[in-house]
């Protein structure tokens, strides 16, 4: 007598088992770095000067008094006269825009530096995307990853407002999802609950601060990616295959926010299907 239970059918498994935001994600953001790749240099530059997030010009924008201060800082630490020259015309162009265009507080994160740092962050993407989106659903992760970004931008212009620097690349959303995932992936399963269907894993709590600071393999985790980015900062070195230095101040904006509006989110959260 055969006494196992009786088995769904299995359908055929996917080469790429991610949920499927996931991979629309990561698939826009190839798409449109591909699309990047085979526009003229004057075409591409105006896409990146109207969707990248640069802090002097919303600081220029929400204080014209500072357009002054902005040009002339521009000017410091150039070196050469005539890059100098090239970085305060550039300023003066900036803030001769009277608009923040605050839509680039989100679409920065459309735009990466790189192929290298466009895989890099579709890695990581995959890895920490995907138990949110499984957790919470498509609408939540949207949220969160959002939000990290728009917390990143703004993180990055308190702290440096006279940046000339564009500011591209989706790490501050997914340095939200990072945090999002952190509170619950680092723990044992709990226990099966009596009546639950046997197949469905049970759902894993979120874990307070207390309790993940007491998390050994996430404090690990968490303080080598903390650590990284404030060295990688502080020597202003590029990070993943980027052309500039790395945000870290961004990377922590994100961070903050999805560690912060997770719980905001958990209640009545369903697994997500894909």
């Amino acid at each position: 007598m055969d006494a196992s239970p009786d088995l769904p059918h299995q359908g055929r498994v996917p080469v790429f088992n991610l949920p499927r935001v996931v991979t629309v994600s990561i698939a826009v953001l190839a798409v449109i770095h591909v699309v990047r790749t085979v526009l003229p240099d004057e075409l591409d530059l105006s896409v990146l000067l109207n969707l990248a997030f640069i802090p002097a010009r919303w600081t220029a924008a929400f204080d014209p008094a500072s357009a002054a201060e902005i040009v002339r800082a521009a000017g410091e630490g150039a070196g050469r006269p005539d890059i100098a020259t090239a970085r305060q015309e550039f300023a003066r162009y900036l803030v001769a825009e009277p608009s923040a265009m605050p839509w680039t507080g989100a679409t920065y994160a459309l735009l990466h530096g790189s192929w290298v740092h466009l895989i890099f962050n579709a890695v990581w993407l995959a890895v920490f995307g995907t138990p949110v989106a499984r957790r919470y659903g498509v609408v939540r992760y949207g949220l969160l990853a959002l939000a990290g970004v728009v917390v990143g931008a703004l993180v990055h212009l308190f702290v440096d407002p006279y940046s000339l620097m564009p500011l591209v690349g989706a790490s501050a959303g997914i340095s939200a999802l990072m945090a999002a995932a952190a509170r619950f992936v680092f723990q044992p399963p709990p226990p099966f609950v009596a009546g639950a269907p046997w197949q469905l894993p049970p759902r894993p709590t979120l874990q307070t601060i207390p309790e993940l600071l007491r998390n050994r393999p996430a404090v690990l985790f968490l303080g080598v990616w903390f650590v990284t980015n404030l060295l990688f900062g502080v020597l202003s070195l590029p990070l993943g295959g980027s052309e500039g230095p790395i945000a870290w101040d961004a990377h922590l904006g994100g961070f903050a926010a999805g560690f912060f509006l997770l719980p905001l989110m958990e209640r009545g959260a369903r697994p997500a299907r894909h």
